[in-house]
């Protein structure tokens, strides 16, 4: 089951007011488990201006981006990387409402929305009194963010992996998912784990010894015929 994490980074807030994408980062997942792949680019706005405020948030000037290829250009290399998998984002209307409007401006069909799952959902299923922010959800599970000054499409990503892999049971429950390639993913009003269950070899020694058994008849004696017990002695 592949899965790709991934954030973005944009001009400002509002794809359609015109605001573009101009930073795309993505890790890949194999069964709830990083394999090492990853995506990352920064991207020319087509003449948009970074909004001030957008640019408090993460750091990315115009200037910077002037020579960054077009959306257009880059487009085919992030639909190759996501291949057959899911895309995951934290919040994740916000980043697809930008990622398919940037799909429709290169004249692509827009991504399905089935093949979505957001964290801040599955987040607030699972802590419903919050708060579920990125920097929230790393703290609650103990994640180091501490390098994390600025947004950055490629931090955020690899930090919500982690955080995706402890909402579904952490890291040993991804190490006992089955290897059944056709099994669904887990979506964000269904956030669970699979637990796999082993026979012992050998059964265990029995723990109560007879001068437990014994004192356990005389208690039973004392009940009278219509005892509980009686039905398993």
């Amino acid at each position: 089951m592949r899965e790709i994490i991934f954030d973005t980074e944009t001009t400002g807030l509002r794809h359609a007011d015109g605001d573009r994408v101009i930073e795309i980062g993505a890790v890949e997942l194999e069964n709830r488990f990083p394999t090492g792949r990853s995506f990352h680019v920064y991207i020319n706005p087509d003449g948009r201006q970074v909004h001030p405020e957008a640019l408090e948030v993460h750091g990315i000037e115009d200037a910077f981006l002037k020579d960054k290829p077009l959306f257009a250009d880059i487009v085919q290399e992030f639909v190759d990387f996501i291949g057959d998998g899911h895309l995951i984002a934290h919040n994740a209307s916000f980043d697809m409402g930008f990622i398919n409007a940037e799909f429709v401006l290169a004249k692509r069909a827009i991504f399905p929305a089935e093949r979505v799952i957001d964290t801040l959902a599955i987040a607030r299923r699972k802590h419903p009194m919050g708060p579920n922010s990125l920097d929230a959800l790393c703290a609650r599970y103990n994640i180091d963010n501490a390098h994390r000054t600025k947004h950055g499409a490629l931090l955020d990503a690899e930090l919500l992996a982690e955080v995706y892999i402890e909402l579904n049971g952490g890291r040993q429950a991804a190490l006992l998912l089955d290897n059944d390639p056709g099994s669904s993913p887990v979506t964000a009003g269904s956030a669970q784990t699979e637990s796999v269950r082993q026979s012992r070899s050998e059964s265990l020694p029995p723990r109560i010894g007879e001068e437990e058994l014994a004192r356990h008849r005389e208690f039973v004696e004392t009940l009278g015929e219509n005892a509980v017990w009686n039905r398993y002695s």
